[in-house]
């Protein structure tokens, strides 16, 4: 049996664990615990002994790993995508070793990870909160699976504080936009970047649900006459690594395309004759921005200076160059548009970045699009985005003065969308058409477990009205937008709105 063995100022149970081996009583964080009297001692380790015996007995040196140890050797098993991993060590290293890392594991009690999320809420979004609190929850289960620690002190009890329903995890609201505003922000994506790629990219993530990874990876042999087929993604690393995956959750679907989106598609990759990228030996539908065309950037591009006069690069090349083959009033009107834009000539055609970056399209990109704002970037605060009003929607004004310059600025089309967001708004679209679900889980990549899910088929008739209605869409939104101008700096919106005349 256990005995009392007498300290200083206190006593300590002893136990025997095997033959010339005998335990201390600790508490769970593995300190010897000091008993007053000897029969508090001797009874604490009878009742360890008794558990030995029986085979329930845990080494108290288990769990005394400190978190940050543990964490380590715990990612460093995982065997996840790049992008899985890449998350784990970011909720790791930035939000959960500040807090844990010098702990024991059996030291970390519910009320300190109650007061670690406390902190973070005040800080940071609920919802990515509660993505880092997964990931804690997470490792201290595989702790417990190797016998460390006996309980999980990130289990979220049911029942338990402030009352607050639904709400304690409620995000913002989604923003979505509709058919017409897909059009517009579309038109003003190419504008801020000078070509027609952003448009067609962004009517075509509008329209089918893509996601931006989706978009980003999507190879020219995976579009097709009458439907779009989603097979890889392009997923960036925080490194700047494009990585090539499976699209999320293996969803690999078919998504069936309109004649006019497929029509628009394929005509760009004609147009643009896409090359091999150099990182992956792959032919990618839709190329990255060369030079930042905000923030950074420094003057106007040939081709606002081409919009802004109603000519094509051509004539302005000309005007640069061989001004004598120009006519004189096309002279003046590209002469004009090259002061009121400040183009600066510099001899060097940047080329395009193989893909683009998830920062550069969303927040220099999308973000002045659907806003009419400029983020703030310092030194600079937030700012309207400068244009010329003539041709509309307005020519974007760049280089130094161009607030001053700009005689006009753009109304928010839908402020807060972002490019998931469009995502979002094609699910909308669908359910307003009366789409049947099994189909527009189909087209999102989403799975349906439930028993009824099982026994629906997507029929040819649900596809047609499906087509028929984004068509009838499209078609009302080219006529809303040819009423506010017939004509658009944005080339291929151009042909057709004329082609409508």
């Amino acid at each position: 049996m256990g005995y009392a063995e007498k300290r200083v100022n206190y006593w300590r149970g002893r136990y025997k664990i095997e033959n010339g081996k005998y335990g201390t009583v600790t508490d769970p964080t593995g300190a010897v615990v000091k008993f007053a009297t000897k029969r508090e001692a001797k009874q604490a380790a009878d009742a360890e002994e008794v558990s030995v015996r029986r085979g329930t007995w845990r080494d108290p040196g288990l769990g005394q790993e400190t978190f940050g140890e543990y964490a380590s050797r715990w990612y460093e098993a995982q065997d996840l995508a790049a992008s899985t991993m890449q998350n784990y060590k970011r909720h790791i290293e930035e939000h959960l070793l500040p807090d844990f890392e010098d702990r024991a594991l059996a030291g970390i009690l519910r009320a300190d990870v109650d007061r670690w999320e406390k902190k973070e809420r005040a800080l940071y979004a609920a919802s990515s909160v509660k993505t880092w609190r997964s990931t804690l929850h997470l490792i201290f289960e595989d702790a417990i699976d190797e016998g460390l620690i006996t309980s999980n002190p990130a289990v979220r009890r049911r029942g338990r504080g402030k009352r607050a329903g639904r709400s304690r995890d409620r995000g913002p609201e989604k923003v979505i936009t509709d058919p017409l505003g897909i059009l517009l922000i579309a038109e003003r994506t190419a504008l801020l970047s000078g070509r027609d790629d952003e448009f067609v990219a962004t009517v075509l993530k509008g329209y089918t649900g893509m996601r931006w990874g989706e978009i980003v990876g999507l190879e020219t042999e995976f579009v097709r006459p009458e439907a779009v087929r989603v097979e890889w993604q392009l997923y960036e690393l925080d490194t700047g690594k494009m990585v090539r995956c499976p699209p999320k959750d293996d969803s690999y679907r078919t998504i069936d395309s309109c004649d006019w989106l497929s029509s628009l598609v394929l005509d760009h990759i004609a147009r643009t004759k896409p090359t091999p990228c150099a990182c992956h030996g792959r032919t990618y539908v839709f190329r990255g921005q060369g030079a930042a065309r905000s923030g950074g950037h420094q003057g106007a591009k040939l081709a606002d200076v081409a919009r802004r006069a109603g000519v094509s690069t051509g004539t302005v090349s000309n005007v640069l160059n061989h001004p004598d083959r120009v006519r004189d009033d096309t002279r003046t009107r590209v002469e004009l548009a090259i002061t009121e834009l400040g183009f600066k000539r510099n001899g060097v055609v940047a080329e395009p970045a193989a893909h683009w970056r998830r920062n550069g399209f969303a927040t220099w990109l999308f973000q002045p699009a659907v806003s009419g704002w400029y983020p703030k970037k310092a030194p600079q605060e937030p700012r309207p985005v400068p244009v010329l009003g003539e041709p509309q929607p307005g020519i974007p004004i760049r280089g130094r003065n161009s607030q001053g310059r700009a005689d006009s600025c753009w109304l928010p089309i839908a402020k807060g969308l972002t490019p998931h967001g469009l995502r979002h708004t094609h699910r909308t679209v669908m359910e307003d058409l009366g789409t049947e679900k099994v189909l527009m889980d189909e087209r999102m990549g989403h799975i349906d477990g439930s028993v009824s899910a099982r026994y629906a088929h997507v029929t040819p008739g649900m596809r047609q009205r499906l087509m028929r209605g984004l068509t009838e869409q499209w078609e009302a939104s080219l006529h809303a937008r040819r009423t506010m101008c017939p004509t658009s700096p944005v080339a291929v919106l151009d042909r057709l709105l004329r082609a409508r005349g």
